[in-house]
C-alpha cells in the first residue's frame, strides 16, 4: 500500500500501485486533465508511470517550466511523425528542446517553405487525432535491428552507441516510434499551439565531414496567447535587428576578410566613445585605477593561470622565435602582473584596476552574430584585489553600482543569477565553498533575490550574473562579478598582512556592460535604432529652408557644437520636407529648421523625433534643452 506525499506535505494512501495519472485524478478532475507528467522523488516521469512504493510526487502541468519543455519535446516528435508521413524515405536523427522551442534534424530532400506549411498542417491533423503517447522498453540490440529494418540508419547508429547491457526507451504515437528517454505528454491532443519557423542546414553529429541534414526549427506553447505574443516579439525583433539597423544608420559593418571583427564607422564609433567615456567616469568615481595590458602573452603565463588547460581551444595562438604565445581572451592574468610589480600591504586593499581590455576568442564561425557574438571585443573589465573580509562589502557595492549604471541606460528590469562550480574547474572544494558563500551573503546584503545555476560558473570561480530585459521582453546577460581564490595563488600574488606575514589576496573579476560591442547591439535593438539623446551619434541636424539662411544655419550649428553637442548641418539645396524625411528615417533625435522668420528673429524651429513640433526658441534655450535631456541619460527617449 504505497503512501504518496504531495508538495503540500499531504499524503494519500492507495490500495494498489497507482499511476501518476491516477493520483492526479484522485486529487481532482481538473488536475487529471491538465497533468502532463510527474516528478517522483525529483525524477521526471510520464503520467503512465506506476508508483509501487512510498514516494514524493508533484504533478507537472503547463504552468511548470518542465511542463513547457515536455510540450516542446513532444512537439518535436510530432514533427518527425508528420515528416515521415509526408516523406516516407526521410530518416530522423535527433530533436532536442531549445530556448522557446525545438528543432529536429532529418536526412531528406531540401525542404521548402511550402513543405513547412504542409508539415505544420499534418502536425495539426495528427494532434487532433489524440493518439496516446506510450513508452516501451526494448533490449538494445533488438532496437538496433528494428530501426535498421525500417531504414532508420541514423537512429540505429545512436542506439548502437548505448552499452549493450542497457535497455532503451522508445515512445510510440500512432504509426510512429522514436528513441527517447522522455517523458512525453500523455497524448498528441495536448499539443495545440505550435508553429514551424524555418529550415537550416546541419551536419550529422555537428561534423562538417559528415552528411548534411535538414534542420527544422519550431516553437510550441501552452496557450494560443503565448504563441501569438512570441510570434509578435519575433516580428519586433526582426524590425530591430542590429545588423540591418547598423547598415541603415551607417554605424558599422562586417566582412568576410575579418570574420567576427567589427569595422566601426564614424557614427557607430561616436556611440562607442560616449559609452566608454561614461564608463571611464564610473571607474574614476568608484575608486578604480585604469590600466592597460599587452594583447599577447607567453604560453607559460597562460599555463600558470589555468587558461591553457581549460580554455586553449577558444584562444588564438601564435609562435615567434620558438616561443608559443596567445592573444589574450581575458584581461585577468595581466592585471595580476601589475599587482605583482610592487610589495602590497593590507593597507593598500582593496585595490581596484579597470581596463577597456581588447580581447579575442576563437568562436566557431557558425556562432558569430553581428556585433552580438564576435571574435574580437572590448570589455569594461575590472579586477579588485581584496582580503576575505572585504569580499562582501565590495560585491555589495558592485551590486548597487551595476543597477545604477543599467538605469542610466534605461534598463530597470534586472534579474540576478548565481552560477555555481562547473565540473571542469581549478581550486579545492573548500575554496569554492567560501566563494559561493561570500556571493550569497553579498546578494542577501543587497536585498536581492536570485536564481542559482549549478555547474555554470567560470572554471576559476562562481559568479553573479545580471540579466537585463529589453523593450520587447528579451533577456540579455551583461554584467558579472566573480570571486576567485585560485588565480592569485597560481600567479603568485601576495600582500603583507596586519600580522606582517605574506597572504594571497582574493581576486574579484567584474564587468558591468561586458562586451561593449554586444552592449551596443543590445542598445540598438532595445531602442530600434532611435537611441536616447545622450547616446545618439548625431543629436541634432540644423537645416535651412533656402540658400538665404545658410550662414545663419551654419552659425547655429557651430554654437551647438561649441556646447559639446554632436550636430550636423544640412545646407543642401533640397526641399525642406525632403530633408526632414531623410533625417527622420535616420532616427535623428532633433531637427532644427531655420527659415527667413527664424533668421530675422534670431530663433530656430525645433522638431523632436516622432514628428513632434516643439515650436520656436532661441539657440541658447535650445542648447539648455538638449543638455538637460542629455543629463537625464536613458530616461529620455
Amino acid at each position: 500500500m504505497p503512501v504518496i506525499t504531495l508538495p503540500d506535505d499531504s499524503q494519500r494512501d492507495f490500495p494498489q500501485s497507482p499511476t501518476v495519472a491516477e493520483v492526479a485524478a484522485s486529487i481532482g478532475a481538473g488536475l487529471a486533465k491538465a497533468a502532463l507528467a510527474g516528478r517522483v522523488d525529483g525524477r521526471l516521469v510520464d503520467t503512465s508511470f506506476r508508483l509501487d512504493q512510498d514516494a514524493k510526487l508533484a504533478i507537472i502541468t503547463d504552468r511548470d517550466a518542465e511542463g513547457i519543455e515536455i510540450i516542446r519535446h513532444s512537439t518535436a516528435h510530432l514533427l518527425a511523425y508528420a515528416l515521415k508521413e509526408l516523406f516516407p524515405d526521410a530518416q530522423v536523427t535527433i530533436g532536442p528542446v531549445i530556448d522557446n522551442g525545438f528543432y529536429y534534424d532529418f536526412a531528406c530532400k531540401p525542404l521548402t517553405p511550402e513543405d513547412l506549411a504542409a508539415l505544420e498542417k499534418r502536425m495539426a491533423e495528427l494532434a487532433k487525432k489524440d493518439f496516446p503517447v506510450t513508452r516501451e522498453v526494448w533490449q538494445r540490440d533488438k532496437a538496433v535491428e528494428f530501426f535498421k529494418s525500417i531504414g532508420e540508419h541514423y537512429k540505429a547508429e545512436l542506439i548502437a552507441a548505448i552499452p549493450a547491457d542497457q535497455d532503451v526507451s522508445l515512445y510510440r504515437e500512432g504509426d510512429f516510434i522514436d528513441l527517447c528517454r522522455g517523458p512525453h505528454v500523455p497524448s498528441t491532443g495536448k499539443l495545440k499551439h505550435f508553429k514551424l519557423m524555418k529550415v537550416a542546414g546541419a551536419y550529422w553529429r555537428g561534423d562538417s565531414k559528415n552528411a548534411q541534414l535538414q534542420r527544422v526549427y519550431g516553437t510550441a506553447w501552452a496557450k494560443k496567447e503565448e504563441l501569438d505574443a512570441y510570434l509578435h516579439m519575433l516580428e519586433e525583433a526582426e524590425k530591430r535587428d542590429h545588423r540591418k539597423l547598423g547598415r541603415q544608420l551607417d554605424l558599422f559593418h562586417l566582412q568576410d576578410e575579418a570574420p567576427g571583427l567589427v569595422f566601426w564607422h564614424p557614427h557607430g564609433w561616436a556611440i562607442w566613445q560616449e559609452i566608454e567615456q561614461y564608463m571611464r567616469a564610473v571607474y574614476r568615481d568608484n575608486g578604480y585605477l585604469e590600466v592597460r595590458c599587452p594583447q599577447i602573452l607567453d604560453r607559460s603565463l597562460w599555463e600558470k593561470s589555468g587558461h591553457w588547460e581549460h580554455y586553449k581551444d577558444n584562444m588564438f595562438t601564435t609562435e615567434s622565435e620558438k616561443h608559443d604565445y596567445a592573444v589574450k581572451p581575458m584581461n585577468c592574468p595581466g592585471h595580476v602582473q601589475i599587482f605583482n610589480t610592487d610589495v602590497r600591504s593590507y593597507r593598500d586593499l582593496p585595490l581596484r584596476y579597470g581596463e577597456f581590455g581588447s580581447c579575442h576568442r576563437n568562436e566557431p564561425s557558425g556562432a558569430l552574430h553581428g556585433v552580438m557574438r564576435v571574435r574580437g571585443f572590448t570589455q569594461d573589465d575590472g579586477h579588485i584585489f581584496c582580503t576575505e573580509d572585504q569580499i562582501q562589502p565590495e560585491v555589495t557595492a558592485f551590486n548597487d553600482l551595476v543597477r545604477k549604471v543599467y538605469a542610466d541606460f534605461g534598463f530597470t528590469d534586472v534579474a540576478v543569477k548565481l552560477a555555481l562550480r562547473p565540473d571542469s574547474r581549478v581550486g579545492e572544494d573548500e575554496l569554492w565553498d567560501k566563494a559561493e558563500s561570500a556571493l550569497r551573503s553579498a546578494l542577501s546584503a543587497s536585498g536581492l533575490t536570485w536564481e542559482e545555476l549549478p555547474g555554470e560558473g567560470a572554471f576559476y570561480g562562481p559568479k553573479i550574473e545580471f540579466h537585463i530585459k529589453d523593450a520587447i521582453g528579451r533577456s540579455w546577460q551583461c554584467g558579472t562579478v566573480q570571486v576567485d581564490f585560485s588565480m592569485p595563488q597560481r600567479l603568485d600574488a601576495e600582500y603583507v598582512g596586519e600580522d606582517n606575514t605574506r597572504h594571497t589576496p582574493v581576486m574579484l573579476h567584474r564587468a558591468i556592460l561586458g562586451s561593449l560591442e554586444r552592449f551596443i547591439g543590445i542598445l540598438i535593438e532595445n531602442h530600434a535604432g532611435a537611441l536616447p539623446l545622450w547616446l545618439a551619434p548625431v543629436q541634432a541636424v540644423v537645416m535651412n529652408i533656402s540658400e538665404a539662411q545658410s550662414d545663419y544655419a551654419d552659425s547655429v550649428a557651430k554654437m551647438l557644437r561649441a556646447a559639446g553637442l554632436r550636430v550636423e548641418c544640412d545646407l543642401r539645396g533640397e526641399k525642406i520636407n525632403y530633408k526632414i524625411r531623410e533625417h527622420s528615417l535616420l532616427k535623428r533625435p532633433y531637427l532644427v529648421v531655420v527659415g527667413d522668420k527664424e533668421k530675422a528673429a534670431g530663433l530656430v524651429a525645433l522638431r523632436a523625433r516622432g514628428n513632434l513640433d516643439l515650436g520656436q526658441m532661441s539657440p541658447d534655450a535650445l542648447i539648455q534643452h538638449l543638455l538637460q535631456e542629455c543629463s537625464s541619460k536613458g530616461m529620455a527617449v
